[in-house]
């Protein structure tokens, strides 16, 4: 018989996770929750919305579990204060592993983790509480992906890295062997780091530049 959860959130990632629970674990969703200031409608999936001040009325601890479903917003901040939020209330926090990921390590994640598809996640790989790892990325042994992160897709974290709290990473970034991701870096999409980043900065790849050929004129 599946866990019965109530997920935080009525956004996309909300509505994904919902679906990722529905056909790949073994955890119903019966309800979802958001502060009362954004209950916008009575249901979302045709399931009830209630607002976070009252759910313990409705769906107590006791009977129900929680995930937490948002995004990035502030650099994980957001999730990570609706996290520490949900465990005050006495939630306990479950996490979705794709039954087509690769998980490889026998280092269990943490909870309120979100690692879909496709990821390859090799030996000895740590994975801390409230991770985001898109679909179809790459986490080398030994590395250690600290709390309160979000990975994109297509990512490639080589061997003996660790990421510290409040990263995001974008799509195609890359990192090199044993380097340290400061706490709050920003990766943008294809950026290649093979140096330790520094605290709350920003790294992005050059641009795209435009030539001077048509497209038509170029032999493919």
């Amino acid at each position: 018989m599946k866990e019965r959860i109530v997920v935080f959130g009525t956004g996309d990632i909300a509505q994904l996770a919902n679906y990722y629970f529905e056909i790949d674990s073994n955890y119903t969703v019966e309800a979802f929750s958001v502060d009362g200031m954004f209950v916008r409608e009575d249901h979302f999936e045709k399931r009830s919305v209630v607002p976070f001040e009252e759910i313990l009325r409705y769906y107590p601890p006791e009977s129900f579990k929680l995930f937490v479903a948002l995004s990035y917003n502030s650099m994980n901040r957001l999730r990570a204060w609706k996290y520490e939020e949900a465990k005050l209330k006495g939630y306990k926090l479950v996490s979705y592993v794709s039954s087509k990921c690769n998980y490889l390590s026998t280092n269990k994640c943490g909870d309120n983790c979100l690692i879909l598809e496709d990821n390859t996640i090799q030996p000895f790989v740590s994975i801390g509480n409230n991770v985001t790892l898109w679909s179809g990325n790459h986490i080398g042994h030994h590395s250690v992906i600290r709390d309160h992160n979000f990975i994109s897709s297509h990512v490639v974290i080589s061997g003996h890295c660790v990421i510290e709290p409040y990263c995001f990473f974008g799509v195609n970034s890359t990192l090199a062997h044993n380097v340290h991701i400061a706490e709050g870096t920003l990766l943008g999409a294809g950026a290649i780091v093979t140096k330790d980043t520094q605290r709350e900065r920003v790294y992005v790849p050059p641009p795209s530049v435009i030539i001077e050929k048509k497209s038509d004129q170029i032999k493919l």
